[in-house]
């Protein structure tokens, strides 16, 4: 009996050796390949960009959401809070290679932002505008596509990829991100370099996230929060005209790690019930120009006139 105890223990401590000897190969292994990304190599820069940006997969979107107030702001009169806002976009990153530049991601995505009553927190389908005194038509914004160039570690002329404004800051990585826009307004004429009427305005997205998520090599992706700020000319559906003025929409949010499901009600019910395609990402090939706001209005513009068989009229005089 002692003997065939002393055979079971002699197998069942060989038995551990040889687990204990694969658990320390494994933790070798991963070791090796776990590593603090550093935002001054363009190869890693490249990398937190996209963990910034993305899903945990092509195959698996991530959806950024945030909410906030939507102001009108008009020379001589108080800033009005005209809507609550909410939005969300949902984006795929997908492998591109180049023959020179090697591997590289872009991102494709759609957005949809909702006009909610200050008060009741609903969604508008009719405003009276209090500038003009005019009910009129709420064109929620619903873009598609919104996609991104490609983004490589070495530009085409060899330049380095980096993060020019990642800032950290103790446990943290701030990025600030400005875009001032100024370009032809597809719903004006030809000769806007003459007489105005460009589309002008700026966003602002503002990131943060913890450097100990967004810098490990382990995690497949990152959850940072995020502010939008936008600072535009009104949105054509309000029938402003020439009034002077401006928009300006201030919000905050993250990228949710729940996805679509983890949106609030009042998003995930108007988007399955009027826009159900923004419940999932473009396909990878995606190769549409991209939507705003005023392509969208004139498009959906254009095709209400030629339903309704109206005629385009030019403008007379001098």
């Amino acid at each position: 009996m002692m003997l065939v105890w002393r055979e079971m223990m002699t197998l069942m401590k060989s038995g551990l050796l040889a687990v204990g000897v694969a658990a320390c190969a494994m933790l070798a292994a991963a070791g090796a390949q776990a590593r603090t990304l550093d935002p001054a190599k363009p190869e890693d820069a490249l990398e937190i960009s996209k963990r910034l940006q993305c899903g945990v997969s092509e195959d698996k979107p991530a959806v950024y959401h945030w909410s906030g107030n939507i102001y009108g702001r008009a020379p001589g009169v108080r800033d009005k809070l005209l809507f609550k806002g909410e939005g969300m976009n949902i984006r795929r990153c997908v492998e591109v290679n180049d023959p020179q530049r090697g591997k590289g991601w872009r991102l494709v995505s759609r957005e949809v932002m909702l006009m909610l009553d200050p008060k009741t927190g609903e969604v508008v389908r009719q405003w009276e505008n209090p500038y003009t005194g005019e009910t009129v038509e709420v064109m929620h914004i619903h873009n598609d596509p919104v996609n991104g160039r490609p983004n490589f570690a070495r530009g085409a002329d060899g330049t380095p990829f980096t993060l020019g404004s990642l800032r950290e800051a103790g446990p943290y990585v701030f990025m600030p991100f400005e875009a001032p826009l100024f370009y032809t307004n597809p719903l004006t004429g030809d000769y806007q370099e003459y007489v105005g009427g460009e589309y002008h305005a700026m966003e602002i997205f503002d990131f943060g996230a913890l450097r100990s998520e967004l810098y490990d090599s382990t995690k497949p992706t990152a959850y940072p929060m995020i502010s939008w700020v936008r600072i535009s000319g009104w949105a054509p559906w309000m029938k402003m005209g020439s009034r002077p003025g401006q928009m300006v929409f201030n919000a905050m949010g993250r990228k949710l790690p729940g996805g679509f499901d983890e949106l609030p009600e009042v998003l995930k019910k108007e988007i399955r019930a009027n826009y159900p395609i923004y419940e999932q990402a473009p396909p990878k090939d995606d190769a549409r120009p991209n939507e705003t706001t005023w392509t969208k209005f004139k498009m959906l513009t254009d095709k209400a006139r030629e339903a309704a068989g109206t005629v385009d009229k030019s403008g007379e005089g001098h």
